[in-house]
């Protein structure tokens, strides 16, 4: 091999100044945080496992989703996880609005980010909405009225099975709701500085893809939650 084809082109070589895979200081550090974060979630998935599956009489104790979760807005009917179905189908066309709303900040398509961000956010408030009825109807108990929750005191006393049942529900539901309710806010504030113009004068959108990689983990951590939690 000859010395000419051994030579460097020193305009491609990493000279340390930057990411050596192109990314963002702002994309790295989110995908620090989302891995830490799913460690987090990935913890609690293993207690609720370990809580469910570590003796025989847990598993025969441990309610089945369906008998739970099957109550649905304006209706008596008895639905099995229809509505647990519904929010998470919002969820995850919210995800894909947010991959168009990336795509239209990659064309620099200001009106396209603003819609689709838009969608985004509307998303996000419905299943926050669905997650504080189905608290409530958890709460109220097998009836599903809500004025009733006092007599059947779930917050104390779970009417379905072992209260750590309920403790699981609240805490990993609650807690990856603080993550949606987060993440609508971060896109709420995004989608204004989208507005009046701020990305769209730097030349780029990167902050659009930064909270679209955050709004992505919501959703696929809630496939898993979905999962574990309702259907195992």
């Amino acid at each position: 091999m000859s010395a000419a084809t051994q030579e460097i082109d020193q305009s491609k070589a990493w000279d340390g100044k930057e990411s050596p895979f192109r990314v963002s200081y702002g994309k790295l550090m989110m995908w620090f945080f989302l891995v830490s974060d799913g460690l987090t979630f990935g913890g609690l998935l293993t207690a609720l496992g370990y809580a469910k599956f570590s003796n025989i009489e847990s598993v025969s104790a441990w309610p089945s989703g369906e008998s739970v979760f099957f109550h649905f807005p304006f209706t008596h009917a008895e639905l099995p996880l229809l509505y647990v179905a519904f929010m998470t189908f919002i969820l995850i066309v919210s995800s894909v609005t947010m991959v168009l709303a990336v795509e239209a900040g990659h064309r620099m398509d200001k009106k396209g980010v603003i819609k689709w961000l838009l969608w985004t956010v509307i998303g996000g408030l419905i299943f926050l909405g669905s997650q504080v009825w189905e608290w409530a109807t958890f709460i109220a108990g097998p009836d599903g009225d809500i004025t009733t929750w006092v007599d059947n005191a779930t917050l104390t006393y779970n009417p379905y099975g072992p209260t750590l049942y309920a403790d699981f529900f609240f805490f990993i539901t609650g807690f990856h709701g603080f993550h949606v309710f987060t993440g609508v806010l971060f896109n709420s504030l995004v989608l204004r500085n989208v507005i009046r113009g701020v990305y769209h004068k730097r030349g780029h959108y990167e902050m659009v893809e930064k909270v679209g990689l955050y709004w992505h983990f919501v959703d696929l951590v809630w496939v898993f939650v979905f999962t574990f939690y309702y259907l195992v």
